[in-house]
């Protein structure tokens, strides 16, 4: 008994690219590289954070939270 053989269906048409980016795949990175820029050529703006990094306080609270 012989099996059918299945043809294939028409290949997909590549005439264009069919990706469409979002706005904010471009403008973050360049909002990134504008920010390093202005650092680097004016350096005097660039200040340690002070206080408490943002990190060790989540860290803190969660452990808090973790003990009760």
């Amino acid at each position: 008994m012989r099996a059918r053989t299945h043809t294939r269906p028409h290949p997909a048409i590549t005439d264009g690219v069919g990706i469409r980016l979002p706005w904010w795949a471009l403008a973050l990175p360049a909002l990134a590289f504008a920010a390093l820029l202005a650092l680097i050529l004016n350096p005097s703006d660039a200040h340690a954070a002070s206080g408490t990094p943002a990190v060790a306080q989540l860290l803190t609270h969660v452990r808090q939270l973790v003990t009760r």
